[in-house]
């Protein structure tokens, strides 16, 4: 279980903090993109290529992916794509406002806060490469429901800096594992590839300053601080694994929603796919207490992700 450190460790972990600050500040001056000159929003979609990898559609495997063609699985995976790219802009407009919150007081001229503002930049253009991912997608914004954006909302306005990093990483380690096995992918487009390679380089910055920065605080926080990303840790992976797929994919490709719904949440390979995805993050969390008691190992597993 983490414990407070003494005033001479926490000066130390201070310290470490503004290294692991200007490393990722030089990184980023050396690894960062403008996806709109990066890639060739022109040139258009390729008839027969996939817009993830096939395994990771939700479908995969079951009884109705075996009764579906070719195109109408190459569809399902379009749309899949786009609820995806729909999260992912709701997840960074979260980070930039938990990110700000984050340095609101402290001093401008740290490293620590000059690369959450990097960092919020750097989201800012994420963001806007995903909306205009959905726009050459043709497909509707699948943005949360009213009801996960109000949890989003409470979250992001009231949550202390620890739980704040917990939830950062659940959104960014998981869309980081999938993104990884989508950009080597020839069988995908050649556009959702340039994407996912922007997003992976850059993500991986935004993944080392939240594993620190929550290990730090996961050390020096008070303990109620510690106690509540403890108990929100899985409620938010609940509601960040069932925000991913939106159930309207299935309506947009012809399937019957329920139907679809019920057999992508009873495949083992799905539920696989969720586990194999979180399973750094989860081995992290663990090793730093986030994850700790039997009652959020047990949302845990409810979100599919343990």
């Amino acid at each position: 279980m983490a414990t407070t450190t003494s005033p001479s460790e926490g000066s130390s972990l201070l310290s470490e903090r503004e290294q692991v600050a200007e490393r990722l500040l030089a990184a980023s001056a050396r690894h960062s993109f403008d996806p709109d000159t990066e890639l060739d929003w022109d040139a258009p979609l390729v008839p027969g290529l996939w817009f993830m990898p096939a395994h990771l559609v939700s479908l995969y495997g079951t009884p109705l992916w075996e009764r579906m063609s070719e195109e109408q699985r190459i569809e399902l995976s379009r749309h899949e794509s786009a609820s995806i790219a729909s999260a992912g802009i709701w997840f960074e407009i979260i980070l930039m406002q938990l990110l700000s919150r984050h340095i609101y007081a402290m001093d401008p001229r740290t490293g620590h806060v000059r690369y959450a503002l990097t960092e919020v930049a750097d989201e800012c253009r994420h963001s806007k490469m995903f909306a205009r991912l959905l726009t050459k997608l043709e497909t509707p914004w699948y943005g949360p429901s009213g009801t996960t954006r109000f949890l989003g909302r409470i979250m992001k306005t009231t949550a202390p800096t620890p739980a704040a990093f917990m939830a950062t990483l659940l959104a960014e380690e998981i869309l980081d594992r999938t993104q990884r096995a989508t950009f080597p992918d020839e069988s995908v487009q050649p556009l959702l590839r340039g994407i996912t390679r922007i997003h992976v380089i850059e993500e991986a910055r935004h993944v080392r300053y939240a594993r620190e920065e929550l290990r730090r605080q996961m050390a020096t926080a008070p303990a109620w601080e510690r106690a509540y990303t403890r108990l929100t840790s899985g409620e938010s992976a609940v509601v960040v694994s069932r925000s991913l797929i939106s159930p309207k994919v299935y309506g947009a490709v012809g399937l019957d929603i329920g139907e679809a719904l019920r057999e992508a949440r009873a495949s083992e390979h799905r539920r696989e796919t969720l586990r194999w995805s979180a399973e750094k993050l989860v081995e992290f969390l663990e090793e730093i207490g986030v994850i700790h008691g039997r009652a959020e190992r047990a949302r845990w597993r409810q979100a599919g992700l343990l």
